[in-house]
């Protein structure tokens, strides 16, 4: 009788487990409800010390029930919904909560969705392929400083140094971390600020603040690829001039 209630309690407890993995998939979650694809802006690196995932993201003014899913490894549909299962980690601020992201380890390399709710739908990005095994993120300064127009640095740097470029994300920030200007060019240059090369523009204020001479600013660099995810990082503090 005992062996009996063992494996009936063994049962009903993984019973219990795949019933939760149901409701904790991305399928079950938009189910019936109205949500848009492509419209979260994500992407994820690995991290330069511990090679765990960082996975960044751009949360709209409003938006609420910020979610990370992902799939068990990297061989499944990236389409399927039902792949996705919901990860419960804390998300944290980056750029002093202009954007924010999930810092996660993990041995396998996956597909990632980040979601969020805004105005009743649910909006997710594209899927992410994590890559910290097979291609870990590039993380250096190597970026050039070209300062001869006064308070409009132009950045520039290796054009698809370390293949799969699909488009570039610049940040330039203050000393204390606090994003002026978010950009993304297909270009392997950004003057600070001249939007004609931008092609998407994440930057709330119209007009960034003018940089002043002789205070310090950083300016933050990712290569991501088609598949979101980012092949370079640099980080590189400069003196205004």
């Amino acid at each position: 009788m005992k062996y009996i209630l063992v494996c009936f309690f063994a049962f009903t407890s993984c019973s219990k487990d795949a019933d939760d993995d149901l409701r904790n998939t991305l399928e079950a979650y938009v189910l019936n409800r109205s949500f848009e694809v492509g419209q979260v802006i994500a992407c994820a690196a690995s991290d330069e010390n511990t090679n765990g995932i960082l996975t960044f993201y751009y949360p709209e003014s409003g938006a609420t029930h910020i979610r990370l899913y992902e799939t068990e490894n990297a061989q499944v549909d990236q389409n399927d919904f039902s792949n996705y299962v919901q990860i419960t980690i804390p998300n944290e601020p980056f750029f002093n909560g202009y954007l924010g992201k999930f810092v996660q380890s993990s041995s396998n390399e996956k597909w990632i969705i980040v979601t969020f709710e805004l105005h009743g739908e649910i909006k997710m990005s594209n899927p992410i392929r994590s890559k910290q095994n097979t291609k870990p993120t590039v993380w250096n300064s190597e970026v050039v400083i070209d300062q001869s127009q006064p308070n409009m640095p132009n950045f520039m740097w290796e054009d698809d140094a370390f293949g799969e470029n699909a488009i570039y994300f610049q940040v330039v920030s203050d000393a204390q971390n606090n994003l002026l200007s978010g950009t993304y060019t297909y270009e392997n240059h950004f003057q600070y600020y001249n939007t004609s090369n931008v092609v998407l523009n994440i930057t709330t204020q119209q007009t960034p603040p003018l940089l002043i001479s002789g205070n310090n600013y950083n300016f933050t660099l990712m290569d991501v690829s088609e598949d979101n995810w980012v092949n370079w990082v640099i980080l590189k503090t400069f003196e205004a001039q």
